[in-house]
């Protein structure tokens, strides 16, 4: 509980059921190794937080943005909504050093893993929401999506990344490029694909997701990340 109180302090956060937050960092491994504990995992609270951060950030767009269409406004949501993304938050407000993992986990680098920081984010949010109600969550969100949306906009991270990619290597290269799974693993309800770009016979990105087109999107995303730093390198 001690470590608790500590990540309740830095967030400035005081959760009234401690076991909300105790259950969002739960990682489902640590129960597997740990099957005596009268414990639940997170993924019921990530299923909750997804759907909150999915409408918070849609409100949020809308008032924002009054001058954007549809389509602007839910490639934006994606955009800040995204797996990265919130793993993204979840390093900015160090959940990683929180989550409690099976000994396999933590030795594969479960802690650093992108799934389960997106996860332990999304399950911090519902356990806000259920412990301190919507309001609560609103303010605890908006100073982490207004400069991220920020620099979205300013990147046009919210484009198609399989579109600019190709944009860029027919542009530059002349040549259209390819998408090839390259692994899968996981359940069959809750499978991660791994997808490569390439140009021809180079690797330009890797992505993992859900589904072959959501890994093919995060693989686009990487090759153009990568590119913008050899742009910039001098």
């Amino acid at each position: 509980m001690d470590d608790l109180e500590a990540l309740e302090s830095r967030l400035g956060i005081r959760f009234e059921d401690r076991s909300l937050l105790l259950r969002a960092l739960t990682h489902r491994s640590y129960l597997n190794e740990n099957p005596d504990l009268a414990l639940e995992d997170n993924q019921r609270l990530e299923f909750l937080g997804d759907a909150v951060l999915d409408f918070l950030t849609a409100e949020w767009l809308y008032h924002r943005f009054p001058e954007f269409q549809e389509g602007r406004l839910t490639s934006l949501r994606a955009a800040l909504v995204r797996t990265a993304t919130l793993a993204r938050f979840a390093r900015q407000l160090d959940l990683g050093a929180h989550l409690r993992l099976g000994r396999g986990e933590e030795e594969s680098g479960g802690r650093r893993r992108r799934a389960n920081l997106c996860d332990a984010f999304e399950a911090f949010i519902g356990a806000l929401y259920l412990d301190q109600g919507l309001e609560a969550v609103r303010a605890f969100l908006e100073p982490l999506i207004e400069p991220e949306t920020e620099h979205i906009l300013a990147a046009e991270l919210d484009r198609d990344p399989k579109s600019r990619f190709q944009e860029w290597s027919q542009g530059v290269l002349g040549i259209t490029p390819s998408y090839r799974t390259v692994a899968e693993r996981g359940p069959d309800h809750a499978k991660v694909f791994t997808v490569e770009v390439r140009v021809g016979r180079k690797v330009y990105g890797r992505g993992e997701g859900p589904s072959k087109q959501a890994a093919a999107q995060e693989a686009a995303r990487n090759a153009l990340a990568k590119i913008a730093q050899m742009e910039e390198a001098p």
